[in-house]
């Protein structure tokens, strides 16, 4: 005898298993609009303070800034000293980091040297050291044989056996001595931005090129550096920047024909010395600010494909005319 059981299968709503409506509030944030509030007193205080307060003589800053000297030594001094001192800088560093990767313990050991010594001196106290010490010690550069005289002597030669020689005296107190003051204590700084750039190549693609055949030379240049400058571009914006404001130290030298020095000294004549300062923050202010714009261009340019979403890279490959990846032909 079998029994048989039936099974009822109840049908469910479907709506029946949906939760209801979520009544969800946004989270409050009281504090952000209590900082809006005293970000917007404290900016109320300045703009008050600049507008009330008459020392700050904004009218006389304004003809400080376009008066000759300020302009001769914004060109000279900060212009031309920022770009002279940062390709001394550039070209250093890239070379002091090469030695530094280098397998040959002697430019190693020399990179390291430079490096410590450069980064632990201040720049206003390098700067004293080649307008004042340097042509204490020595009148004269020569580049020559070593014990070139005393050996000329002992020959019966009127020759010294030197090449090269430059009057320290003459040379210490120009800007030139300034620029390499400043390009020798950069390049230690660039050493070390330009190695962290070039470690952070991968090792395949050094071992690719030289698969390739290219030498050691033809891999940095062509290889590796390109890579390197992702990396490398950021902070050299920034040392950059720092370098324009650098140039105020100048004075140690000492060069006259520098922003900060010639503002300074208008301020010290006509007893307008916040007006001269006004005037020489706004100069550093305007140059540093086209700095950044061109920082900011110039880390695009090197990090595109570095870090894009597959929308942003197939968006650059429509605008550069390609095909987008992964699309195949009809």
């Amino acid at each position: 005898m079998s029994a048989s059981t039936d099974t009822t299968t109840v049908a469910r709503d479907p709506s029946s298993e949906r939760p209801g409506l979520i009544q969800a509030r946004p989270v409050r944030h009281p504090w952000r609009w209590v900082a809006v509030v005293v970000i917007a007193v404290l900016v109320a205080m300045m703009i008050s303070s600049f507008v009330t307060n008459e020392r700050w003589n904004f009218p006389f800053a304004l003809k400080i800034m376009n008066q000759n000297p300020v302009l001769e030594g914004l060109i000279k001094g900060t212009i031309v000293g920022t770009v002279g001192a940062m390709v001394i800088g550039v070209l250093g560093g890239i070379l002091l980091a090469v030695m530094r990767l280098s397998s040959n313990p002697v430019l190693r050991a020399v990179s390291f040297v430079y490096t410590w010594f450069f980064r632990a001196i201040p720049r206003y106290v390098l700067l004293s050291m080649i307008g004042v010490g340097v042509p204490y010690l020595y009148n004269t550069l020569d580049l020559g044989v070593p014990f070139g005289q005393q050996l000329a002597s002992l020959l019966g030669l009127s020759s010294s056996f030197t090449f090269f020689s430059l009057d320290l005296n003459a040379f210490s107190s120009t800007l030139l001595a300034g620029i390499v003051g400043l390009g020798l204590s950069e390049a230690a700084y660039m050493a070390e931005i330009a190695r962290a750039g070039i470690i952070s190549v991968d090792k395949g693609q050094g071992e690719a090129a030289a698969a390739l055949g290219m030498n050691n030379g033809q891999t940095m240049r062509r290889i590796v550096l390109p890579q390197a400058m992702r990396v490398i571009v950021p902070p050299t914006g920034n040392e950059t920047i720092a370098m324009v404001k650098d140039t105020s130290l100048l004075t140690a030298i000492p060069v006259i024909t520098e922003l900060f020095y010639q503002t300074r000294i208008i301020g010290t004549r006509t007893l307008e010395i916040m007006a001269s300062y006004v005037a020489a923050t706004a100069w550093y202010l305007i140059v540093c600010s086209v700095l950044m714009v061109g920082q900011y261009y110039l880390e695009r340019y090197f990090g595109r494909g570095f870090g894009q979403t597959r929308g942003q890279a197939r968006k650059a490959q429509q605008q550069r005319g390609a095909r987008p990846a992964g699309m195949g032909g009809a």
